[in-house]
């Protein structure tokens, strides 16, 4: 099957979804369960474990790990939910491949470490798995986002990257009032990922988060393998949080795309002196060279006329925050300062409203409908929905509503932004990964309280 005729049977599948009565929409009571094989389970593979094991649409027939330690965390919380022990593959780097190809399963979630990403999607859609769910990203280089959309092509299967944030509440409620034209027509958005990730890149290789300043062999967990993109890479290593929402507002890949990229690095200072402060000067952390600049920023340019602001901001002191900003004709949204003004609608002229007060005017019917089966979920309940919407495809033999091409076109900014970077904050171009279908594929991500 060549691209577009994929882009259409999916799109026309996606179609169909969303105009089925909410009746016919559920499997059929008495289907048997969606058999799910879990790669990965670290602290972020195990919030996923923990989702699986709740459903009672769900068996997990295989789970994937390196580590013992990881493994037996995960057997205690499967013997303490009461479900079935899975099969376990461990033992060899690749004793996934080996799972994907002899337990055949409905659903692969992949919770590894990046460059793990694109031989995991691939793989497991090669052993014929239908439906793949990875954590971001999905892959290191430009070429490695291209072989997964061509992967997804050939076997004509479906890939969706595990985005959370899309689902956080207060993100979806903004979606609602986009869609509404609260905001009138869209001019600027921003966003990022601005977290203090110092004590996550850093431990003792005992504590998960800090402790000590070791990565790479001696540590664990994320400080394990995720520092070493600190070290050798420069760009926006992490752009999904803040632009996934961002493109579900203005449309991407749906009558609308990316169509340039500019990024600029600043200075690299905070792991220095982060290892400085903890370890102390002598530390022989203290003489690497980290590559990652502290503060990296990425303008994008729309088709339709849109700009993107992109922050990535993981090595200084500085509270979480993803810096949203959505602002059109009519007024903005900025997470920052929890506030909303909308033209002629707010309470006070030129006066920020309270967000909250439009969240609750505005809540998504998704989270209206499923608030309290996300009582307990991991990032405030919004990994429930990635799960939720990831199983319930499978169930209904639907294209997942984040697709191949969103998964590819918001993780190939990292490497973009790296050639960018490089090239001496060159304009770089967007490539467009639905091979011109943009222009006739139609929104589908949570138009109704399904899923």
């Amino acid at each position: 099957m060549n691209r577009k005729e994929f882009v259409k049977t999916t799109g026309m599948a996606a179609a169909a979804l969303a105009m089925m009565p909410g009746t016919q929409l559920f499997a059929r009571k008495g289907t048997a369960k969606v058999r799910i094989a879990l790669l990965g389970t670290g602290e972020r593979g195990r919030n996923h474990l923990d989702l699986l094991l709740r459903r009672d649409d769900v068996e997990l027939i295989a789970i994937c790990d390196v580590d013992d330690r990881v493994l037996k965390l995960s057997r205690e919380m499967i013997a303490k939910s009461g479900k079935p022990m899975p099969e376990i593959f461990t033992g060899d780097p690749y004793a996934w491949k080996k799972l994907v190809e002899t337990k055949k399963p409905d659903g692969v979630i992949i919770a590894t470490p990046w460059e793990w990403h694109k031989p995991m999607i691939i793989g497991s859609l090669e052993a014929g798995v239908k439906y793949v769910g990875s954590e971001v990203i999905i892959g290191i280089s430009l070429q490695d986002h291209w072989d997964v959309v061509k992967a997804a092509e050939k076997n004509n299967a479906h890939v969706m990257m595990l985005e959370n944030v899309c689902y956080r509440r207060d993100v979806m409620a903004v979606l609602n009032m986009v869609r509404m034209g609260m905001f009138g027509e869209l001019i600027h958005l921003q966003g990022g990922y601005q977290h203090d990730l110092r004590e996550v890149k850093f431990n003792d290789g005992q504590h998960v988060y800090g402790h000590g300043v070791e990565y790479g062999e001696k540590a664990i967990s994320e400080a394990h393998w995720r520092t070493e993109h600190s070290v050798h890479r420069n760009g926006d290593l992490y752009p999904t949080h803040g632009i996934g929402p961002i493109a579900n507002y203005i449309n991407i890949n749906r009558g609308n795309r990316f169509i340039s990229l500019c990024s600029f690095s600043s200075k690299a200072r905070g792991l220095h002196n982060h290892i400085v402060k903890v370890g102390g000067p002598d530390h022989p952390n203290a003489k690497v060279n980290f590559k990652l600049g502290d503060v990296v920023t990425t303008s994008i340019n729309c088709v339709n006329g849109e700009t993107i602001l992109l922050q990535h901001d993981t090595d200084l002191p500085r509270p979480y925050s993803l810096g949203f900003r959505v602002q059109g004709t009519e007024g903005l949204w900025m997470d920052v300062n929890k506030s909303i003004y909308i033209q002629d609608k707010s309470a006070k002229n030129d006066q920020w409203d309270n967000a909250q007060v439009w969240f609750d005017k505005y809540d998504h019917p998704l989270w209206k409908r499923w608030s309290k089966e996300t009582a307990g979920a991991g990032h405030g309940g919004m990994d429930f929905f990635v799960i939720h919407s990831f199983i319930e495809s499978i169930k209904r033999q639907q294209p997942t509503p984040l697709d191949v091409y969103d998964a590819a076109t918001w993780s190939a900014i990292s490497p973009l932004s790296e050639t960018s970077i490089e090239l001496g904050n060159q304009t770089v171009e967007f490539p467009d990964f639905t091979g011109g279908q943009w222009m006739y594929r139609k929104p589908v991500f949570s138009l109704g309280d399904e899923y």
